[in-house]
């Protein structure tokens, strides 16, 4: 199959198409985890990065960043020192109506005939100011955590904004 490219699928265009149990053949995510670090620890500091403008998130590309900024902050920090967390789901199914190419194609494909697709992959829906990847860290460390997220930011689809704030303690 042809790996096509991310705009074809990053526009919010249609309703939502989301209930598994009526479609066959809906490939897996990819995203392996979504608590990484050490999540038992309570962190003083937050930084997120958040979603400019609505739009739909493919999951390998959630995973991309997610490998990415994962991969800086055990390398930056040590495991022990900060919590990351990815805050959103792929739910939303793609699908595509796949066209025959080469010699032959006129007489097997059918063109738009009976287009509906099948499942290629999911994505995530995200809307505009929505938080897509949070990391959790001490004051000194919030530098290297906004460093590392930013970097995930040119793997999504959307231009991105980061934020620090401090949490709110109980």
């Amino acid at each position: 199959m042809v790996r096509k490219p991310a705009k074809m699928y990053r526009a919010i265009s249609k309703r939502a198409y989301t209930r598994r149990e009526y479609m066959g053949g809906v490939p897996g995510s990819k995203i392996v985890q979504f608590n990484m670090g050490n999540p038992k620890e309570q962190f003083p500091m937050e930084v997120s990065i958040l979603a400019e403008e609505a739009c739909q998130i493919q999951h390998k590309a959630l995973e991309a960043a997610r490998m990415n900024v994962n991969r800086k902050l055990m390398k930056e920090l040590g495991r022990m020192n900060y919590h990351f967390k990815l805050r959103t789901y792929p739910h939303q199914v793609l699908r595509e109506n796949k066209q025959a190419t080469g010699a032959g194609a006129d007489r097997v494909s059918e063109g738009m005939r009976m287009a509906f697709g099948k499942a290629v992959g999911t994505a995530a829906r995200v809307q505009s100011q929505q938080k897509i990847f949070t990391v959790y860290t001490t004051e000194a460390n919030a530098e290297k955590a906004k460093g590392a997220l930013k970097s995930a930011g040119y793997k999504l689809p959307t231009p991105t904004r980061l934020i620090i704030e401090k949490r709110k303690t109980a």
